[in-house]
C-alpha cells in the first residue's frame, strides 16, 4: 500500500518541522499514532491504533528516523528482534512557499495486515483529521 497527502499551512518551516521530525509529537495531532515513545537515538516505539465500527486494530513497530535534512525527514521501520518484517517508511518533504509550508507525506506499507478497502477507507479519514489538527496547531494563533 502507498498513500500520499499534501498539507498547504500559513507557517514556516522552523514552526512546523519539530511536529514532523519527532515521532513523539505525532500523538498531538495525528489520531493513527496512538503512543510513541523513545526507543533511542532517532528511534521510537510506535503504536498504530484504527478503530472500525467497535473493532480496534492496533500495529506496534519500531521506527527510525533515517533521513534528517531541513527539508527532507524520512522514518523506516528498524526491528531489533531479528525477525523479517513488512517494511514500513514514511516520508516527508517540507517546502516554503512565501509565508506558507507545503508538505508532502508518502507512506509506504509493504504488508498485507493494514491493507483493504475499510482500512484504506479509516486510514484516509485520519490522514484528513491529522491534516487539520496540525494545521491548527501550527498556523498563526494556533494551540
Amino acid at each position: 500500500m502507498r498513500t500520499e497527502a499534501t498539507l498547504e499551512a500559513p507557517t514556516s518551516l522552523t514552526r512546523l518541522r519539530p511536529y514532523v521530525v519527532d515521532l513523539g509529537e505525532y500523538p498531538k495531532w495525528m489520531p493513527l499514532v496512538h503512543r510513541a515513545t523513545v526507543a533511542g537515538p532517532g528511534a521510537w516505539d510506535v503504536e498504530l491504533r484504527a478503530k472500525v465500527g467497535p473493532f480496534a486494530r492496533s500495529k506496534r513497530l519500531r521506527m527510525e528516523r533515517t533521513t534528517d535534512s531541513l527539508q527532507l525527514v524520512v522514518f523506516e521501520r528498524r526491528e531489533h528482534d531479528g525477525r523479517d518484517h513488512a517494511p514500513w517508511r514514511m516520508t516527508c518533504t517540507m517546502v516554503e512557499k512565501g509565508e506558507s509550508v507545503v508538505m508532502r507525506v508518502e507512506l509506504y506499507y509493504g504488508g498485507t495486515l493494514w491493507t483493504g478497502g475499510i482500512l484504506e477507507r479509516v486510514l484516509a479519514d485520519h490522514i484528513e483529521r491529522g491534516r487539520e489538527n496540525l494545521r491548527a496547531l501550527v498556523s498563526p494563533g494556533g494551540r
